[in-house]
């Protein structure tokens, strides 16, 4: 026997069956995929913020000089003179869709060392998602445990341990807009610490940052608020989290929750962040 524990099918009791029956159970109970949906947006060489990535693309021809030159051999040496074609990318973590671990937020977490992004719990980064919609709240906003519970009233859902929690802002849609950077509201430590408390590891943001844009949170410091600066993220020194920034297309999930969410990091050693591809998967 098995059950669901946040989107996790975890074995509690071991009971052995016949084969014949197992494999009827297996076909009848197996669950098909039906959709997958990119939650990623694309790691290129584009101009939206101060942290643009360089990507050199060297191509087939360009790969056989390379090698050539390293072996000893000629170019012609290749068939059709290609060889390999391969990048060099320069840039940080923390662009285009990524994971953020706790050790991005600070050194400690709950009063322990901070995991870094290649000692996130697998298990976290599988589960059961659901889609809370902010579109109608813009630059300069700083989200609340209200308008999070009033959102969660119209898709008439509760939030349950593990569930991966995605906010749509769709400022995907800016994301080679100068405009993109700051366009998103902020998602407060309050409601962070809110999420963490239901048992949430995992939450999501299609915008750009997870908290306001920079130039927003800098203005708001210098005006006298001193809690201005990454609240949301500083939050994480409470209590542990990670969190999924710069995602896509929120907009072509079908439905607010019923779907699984996988973010699954690239294990970047003693990283801040690693780049992951995020996808909905909808279930038959």
């Amino acid at each position: 026997m098995s059950e669901m524990r946040g989107g996790l099918i975890e074995a509690s009791e071991t009971r052995t069956l016949p084969a014949d029956v197992r494999q009827d159970q297996r076909k009848e109970h197996a669950m098909k995929i039906k959709q997958i949906i990119d939650l990623s947006i694309p790691l290129e060489n584009c101009n939206y913020t101060g942290f643009q990535p360089d990507i050199r693309y060297m191509d087939h021809r360009e790969g056989a000089r390379f090698l050539g030159k390293a072996l000893g051999l000629a170019q012609d040496d290749f068939p059709d003179g290609m060889a390999l074609a391969w990048e060099e990318y320069h840039g940080i973590t923390h662009m285009a869709t990524h994971l953020d671990a706790p050790w991005h937020f600070g050194p400690t977490s709950e009063g322990r060392p901070s995991k870094t992004i290649d000692q996130v719990d697998l298990r976290w980064c599988i589960s059961d998602g659901v889609r809370i919609d902010v579109r109608h709240f813009g630059k300069g906003y700083l989200l609340t445990v209200d308008d999070v519970k009033d959102a969660l009233a119209k898709i008439d859902y509760k939030i349950k341990p593990l569930d991966i929690v995605l906010f749509w802002t769709d400022c995907d849609k800016l994301m080679h807009d100068p405009r993109y950077p700051e366009a998103n509201p902020g998602i407060s430590a309050e409601v962070t610490l809110w999420l963490s408390e239901q048992g949430v590891k995992i939450i999501g943001t299609d915008a750009y940052g997870y908290d306001m844009g920079f130039q927003e949170m800098a203005k708001r410091y210098k005006e006298g608020d001193k809690n201005a600066l990454w609240p949301g993220h500083f939050s994480g020194r409470q209590r542990e989290y990670f969190h999924i920034e710069a995602m896509g297309n929120l907009d072509k999930i079908p439905v607010d929750h019923g779907f699984t969410v996988s973010v699954l990091p690239i294990k970047l050693a003693k990283a801040s962040a690693a780049w992951t591809r995020a996808v909905a998967i909808i279930w038959e």
